[in-house]
């Protein structure tokens, strides 16, 4: 893990980042020895090398790359560490892989209190542990203070590619159901109500989690799945509609079928979001052959993880790449992608 951070040594949790001129060096290499590898630690880690080599099963490998500046750090359910983390084993999971090994770059703004770095890479390490997964190499870096927002996070997976079929929006075929593995909209719902300083009745926790053990039941199942996306940035509604364009196909939601809480249901209407637009960090879509669908379901309503998943939509035989929602009172509109950002930051 190499960098250019410099900071008083023995480090205390009142300490803070400083900004080295030069790199390197025996702080450099003290911080790291003192905090990052204890928390981090991996066979792979511990040469300090600026690389890893790396065993791997047989097969084809999924690699994915992400950067993460959620805004704030920390906040119910999770901090950046976590997201850093699942975000980039769900984007494995998502092309049918066995999440493996993790990188792990630190870009942190000078002033940041170690006790801040402390708390994130603890999460790191839990939500890499949670989602069985390794960190293998790293890098760290300092920028002025002003210039970093706390810390940025950019992180890179490996998995091996389970699935025996490919996975895509081009594999999508009429009549295929959709199905969610469960709630929507408690990521950005959590993160916005901290950011806004706002309190409600009952707490919204992040649903941050590693969604790679359910694909993975799901596959060895037999459930011939077509396309896996997990709806982050944009929410369901931005992930359905980037898929019906790539399909060519339309996909038809039921807001009756919608797996949405009270509390978010409650907290959008007050921040005046659309829970279909609103980000989540733990859920995934999977377009499901209709004949497997029921199985599917009923498999994922069987894990802990996903005893709220719901078949929220089936795709349509028309070639205008629509996502339309029938109401509960039986009309249909059309769910158009956002022209902006419905929030910023929140990933």
């Amino acid at each position: 893990m190499s960098g250019a951070l410099a900071c008083p040594v023995p480090l205390g949790a009142g300490d803070r980042v400083l900004l080295a001129h030069g790199g390197g060096g025996r702080l450099m290499r003290d911080l790291i020895e003192q905090e990052l590898l204890p928390v981090l630690r991996s066979p792979e880690l511990e040469p300090l090398a600026d690389g890893a080599v790396l065993d791997v099963p047989p097969g084809r490998l999924a690699f994915t790359t992400d950067g993460f500046v959620v805004h704030p750090l920390f906040f119910p359910g999770g901090d950046i560490g976590t997201v850093a983390v699942n975000g980039t084993v769900n984007d494995l999971a998502m092309c049918g892989a066995e999440p493996l090994y993790l990188s792990l770059g630190l870009i942190l703004e000078e002033g940041l209190p170690i006790a801040d770095l402390r708390r994130v890479l603890a999460s790191v390490a839990s939500a890499a542990r949670a989602a069985k997964v390794r960190i293998v190499t790293g890098d760290t870096k300092v920028v002025e203070h002003g210039k970093g927002d706390g810390i940025f996070i950019h992180t890179t997976g490996i998995g091996v590619v389970r699935a025996t079929a490919p996975l895509g929006a081009d594999r999508v075929r009429a009549g295929d159901a959709v199905l969610v593995s469960g709630t929507i909209g408690q990521h950005g719902v959590a993160v916005m109500a901290v950011r806004d300083g706002l309190a409600f009745a009952k707490p919204i926790a992040s649903d941050c989690a590693p969604v790679a053990d359910a694909v993975l039941a799901l596959l060895a199942a037999g459930v011939r799945l077509h396309c896996l996306r997990d709806p982050t940035r944009g929410g369901v509604a931005s992930t359905l509609n980037e898929i019906a364009a790539q399909a060519r196909l339309e996909v038809e939601i039921q807001e009756e079928a919608l797996p949405v809480t009270p509390e978010v249901a409650g907290a959008c209407e007050v921040l005046g979001l659309d829970p279909l637009y609103v980000a989540c960090e733990g859920r995934f879509l999977a377009f499901v052959a209709p004949e497997d669908a029921d199985r599917a379901l009923a498999l994922l309503r069987s894990r802990p993880d996903g005893r709220d998943a719901a078949r929220i939509a089936v795709v349509k035989p028309s070639g205008a790449g629509l996502v339309t929602l029938r109401t509960r009172i039986g009309g249909v509109r059309v769910v158009d992608l956002l022209s902006g950002e419905q929030l910023p930051r929140i990933c």
